[in-house]
């Protein structure tokens, strides 16, 4: 655990990313933490950021297990430095996070992203040892004009949660079930009611999805 640092206590931090420095937060968590966690947040030119209300939801959901929990603006977002870069240099602001995580705890990590920082956090994530599993919200196909490709599950072994809404304006449950079906390893999909893309109404739903979960994991 960082010096100094009481379980339970939120952390605000500039971590050193390769566009510049990225603001974060960190929630702390038990002296015998057997896990770490990231959570990347949707899309920061449609206002996406470390504070979005699904991104906070799995926040709690992790650091429930009391699991150190980061959070972090990718470059433009916030006070972060930089400029967005189309989801390309935004993985690498998500190995600069992992780096820093590793650095401070050492240890395992499990991986959360909503929308687009599922879309951009889960190819760095699938590539990292020290990440042991995955959770994709709100996984998106296509958003914007913007679509997204996850041929790299394929070589993906690592257990992995998929959670969308049933009304998802951005993938629907036919786009999910083939996204899933192709991904290598253990994998679930669960599909939260009727929420649409941002689990309105249904964070505390999606909160006991992901912690149902977890527990469920033989990591």
């Amino acid at each position: 655990m960082v010096a100094g640092i009481m379980a339970g206590e939120i952390k605000s931090y500039f971590i050193t990313g390769p566009a510049g420095r990225l603001e974060a937060l960190l929630n702390t968590g038990e002296a015998n933490a057997r896990y770490g966690a990231l959570v990347c947040h949707p899309h920061p030119m449609f206002g996406g950021t470390m504070h979005n209300k699904v991104v906070y939801a799995a926040m709690k959901a992790l650091n429930g297990f009391g699991f150190p929990v980061l959070r972090f603006n990718f470059r433009g977002a916030g006070l972060s430095e930089g400029e967005h870069n189309a989801g390309r240099g935004e993985r690498d602001d998500v190995g600069a996070a992992l780096e820093w995580l590793d650095g401070e705890f050492h240890l395992p990590v499990i991986f959360a992203g909503f929308s687009f920082g599922a879309a951009v956090g889960m190819p760095v994530a699938c590539n990292d040892s020290r990440v042991k599993a995955l959770i994709s919200l709100g996984t998106p196909v296509a958003a914007e004009g913007r679509a997204y490709q996850y041929d790299f599950l394929r070589d993906c072994s690592k257990p992995k949660l998929f959670a969308s809404g049933g009304c998802d304006q951005y993938a629907s449950r036919t786009q999910l079930e083939q996204i899933v079906a192709v991904a290598a390893g253990p994998k679930k999909l669960v599909i939260v009611g009727e929420a649409d893309h941002f689990f309105a109404s249904q964070l505390d739903e999606l909160r006991n999805v992901i912690a149902t979960w977890i527990e469920s994991l033989s990591l």
